[in-house]
């Protein structure tokens, strides 16, 4: 159905998936603990991304290399020039590998990583 991320920044967070990879907020709610949530259509899937931001669990502080999130992209190197046309770079990559696909990786706000992935043609 879902993968929760908690973040301290929900705005930030949101304006960042927003950017640069084009998801969009499909609905908005507090929950009745006082988390505030934000759902992401993801493209091609009924999953969907939740945002929470909740400071009564303390501050956010994701470990290198904890978890990620992997998106299909048609050209690395178009995705690549987007994301620097929104002020980002990648944090890793891009690497090919032995399978003939192309990777990378760029870090969201609180640090967790988002791979790219361009499958071989």
């Amino acid at each position: 159905m879902h993968t929760r991320l908690r973040v301290n920044d929900l705005d930030k967070t949101l304006e960042f998936y927003g950017l640069v990879f084009g998801l969009s907020v499909t609905r908005r709610h507090e929950s009745p603990r006082g988390s505030k949530l934000a759902f992401l259509a993801v493209p091609n899937s009924e999953e969907e991304i939740e945002i929470t931001f909740y400071p009564g669990s303390g501050p956010v502080e994701v470990q290198e290399d904890l978890m990620h999130l992997a998106f299909e992209v048609e050209s690395m190197k178009k995705f690549e020039e987007h994301l620097q046309s929104v002020g980002y770079q990648f944090s890793d990559g891009p690497t090919q590998s032995s399978s003939g696909s192309i990777f990378a990786f760029v870090d969201a706000p609180e640090g967790y990583e988002i791979e790219v992935i361009e499958r071989p043609r």
